[in-house]
């Protein structure tokens, strides 16, 4: 185990917002906050934070002349499992075509089709094709060039690049007032901030098998735990249904575009399962898919996706294609090995429509944010148009409430008293956490196993206090899970296989310092109390 990190404060800087998260969602506050003075945090290089890059899929949004919101949103709600917030939902979809306009005017190299409208793609769960690409499968790629460029020329704008927040610091009666983070130099610095937003992404790197990069592991949600924000649907961790399973971590996806272009998923024999499971068969919804491919795999079967009917294919999904052949495989010629992966978190902190959580000066968006817009299972392709439809939400939102505060003078801000600094997570600890989470709060849970790892990860919480944050953020999961006592969307219960109408509630969390969770049943979004 490491020493002890020290505590005290090397600089203090103030700044109107400070942006923790380099993401989709974080990048799209920054840029539409200004010209207010932003601060964006970034534990990586500025256009590479989180999943956003890595996301190929596209951006769902009604673009098209047989489309409509009100349709998208009907997808959407119905993909969700009964849990969605109509309203947040609602306006995802009604306002997702306007954010397709914005990144065109940022120049978004989105595809065209032969007329010179956009073109677009479907993908599973959606009735009709509505998902944008750019690059063929580097959506998220180019999404990200197009936020950083429009970032970088912001002059009220300012990057720290490898900052890795520690903290939030609260003032008098428990208003957010800025973030401890440390720079790559060790240097621990406090931002003070008249509003924190918290865009880090999702946990996918909590599970030993997911297609997230190791920085999406929850510690967003461990801030929002140390300030006292509510958190909400952590038990809904949606499973990608394909991908590369060749032992790599984090997993290369292998996008479901590829399967609405003609990808079919086989056995080792050839025989095509998931058309005797679903009407839709590969085009079904990723939980059912996922199950699926699980239940083969759990039978002693391999999986595999054959790509070698898709026409294209190189030119279409150079994405795909490089990644197979990283690991020696051609795509074109043979099916390849497939596995789901944890991949997204439908959870997050509790926040309305706005963005705002519980606690005065905090906000939230992207995928560490729950605003109700995904309910038990997302729709594919709304991750991207969340982060930048939420995040435009709150970049408007933020200039209304700090317009209604005073500004603080730099000269009156103070270090915070901070308390000794845990060690880093042990990296032994940290792999038995993965591991756990995969083997008993994965695709397949029940009561032995969810209760089996409460008990683990209650001992981590206790042994381990460098892991403490993380494990208290599995914990909570796996203690969801556990009260949840059916199967609803990405939720699967093996001994509760029904969906139960009383159980169309939410269930709300938060910890105690020492980790322990404190679960509340609550309304839907939107809904009043029964």
């Amino acid at each position: 185990m490491t020493a002890t990190r020290r505590s005290t404060v090397d600089e203090v800087v103030a700044t109107e917002v400070a942006v923790v998260g380099g993401g989709a969602a974080g990048l799209t506050v920054a840029a539409q906050a200004a010209p207010r003075q932003v601060t964006v945090l970034t534990a990586t290089a500025l256009g590479a934070g989180g999943a956003s890059p890595r996301a190929q899929g596209g951006i769902a949004a009604a673009v098209g002349a047989d489309d409509a919101p009100a349709r998208h949103a009907t997808d959407t709600l119905a993909v969700a499992s009964g849990l969605a917030d109509p309203a947040a939902v609602g306006l995802l979809a009604a306002e997702g075509p306007g954010r397709i306009s914005w990144l065109l005017e940022l120049d978004a190299r989105f595809e065209r089709a032969a007329g010179g409208a956009l073109h677009t793609a479907r993908e599973a769960g959606h009735s009709r094709r509505r998902v944008v690409h750019a690059g063929g499968d580097a959506t998220g790629r180019e999404l990200m060039r197009v936020l950083a460029d429009a970032v970088a020329r912001t002059p009220a704008v300012s990057v720290v690049e490898g900052a890795r927040a520690q903290h939030l610091v609260a003032a008098d009666g428990g208003a957010v007032c800025g973030v401890l983070a440390t720079r790559p130099d060790g240097r621990l610095v406090y931002y003070a901030a008249r509003a924190v937003v918290l865009a880090t992404g999702g946990i996918g790197h909590l599970f030993s098998h997911t297609t997230n990069p190791p920085e999406a592991r929850g510690d967003g949600l461990a801030l929002a735990l140390g300030a006292g924000a509510r958190l909400a649907d952590l038990e809904f961790v949606q499973f990608h249904p394909t991908a590369l399973a060749v032992g790599a971590d984090p997993m290369p996806l292998l996008t479901e575009a590829v399967r609405g272009e003609g990808a079919v998923l086989v056995d080792a024999t050839g025989r095509r399962f998931l058309a005797d499971r679903h009407p839709d068969a590969e085009l079904a919804p990723r939980d059912v898919v996922a199950r699926a491919i699980s239940a083969r795999l759990g039978a002693g079967h391999r999986v595999f996706l054959d790509l070698t009917a898709v026409p294209g294919l190189p030119e279409r999904f150079p994405t795909l294609v490089a990644s197979c052949r990283r690991h020696g495989l051609d795509p074109g010629s043979h099916p390849v090995p497939v596995a789901p992966a944890a991949h997204y978190h439908m959870g997050g902190i509790a926040v309305d429509t706005r963005g705002r959580t519980s606690v005065p000066g905090l906000w939230a968006c992207g995928e560490v944010a729950c605003a109700g817009t995904h309910g038990a299972n997302r729709l594919a392709s709304n991750s991207l148009l969340e982060a930048i439809v939420f995040g435009s939400r709150v970049a408007a939102d933020l200039g209304a409430a700090l317009d209604e505060g005073p500004a603080r003078p730099l000269a009156a801000l103070r270090p915070p008293r901070m308390p000794a600094q845990p060690p880093r997570p042990d990296p032994a600890a940290f792999a038995a956490l993965r591991a756990l989470m995969w083997q008993r709060v994965g695709l397949r849970r029940d009561a032995a196993g969810l209760s089996h790892a409460c008990r683990r990860l209650a001992r981590l919480c206790r042994d381990e206090p460098g892991l403490r944050p993380l494990a208290t953020v599995a914990r909570l999961v796996a203690a969801a899970a556990l009260a949840r006592r059916e199967s609803r969307g990405a939720h699967w219960r093996a001994d509760h296989p029904r969906t139960l109408p009383s159980w169309r509630r939410r269930l709300y969390a938060s910890a105690t310092p020492q980790g322990a969770p404190r679960l509340a049943v609550g309304p839907l979004l939107g809904q009043r109390a029964a």
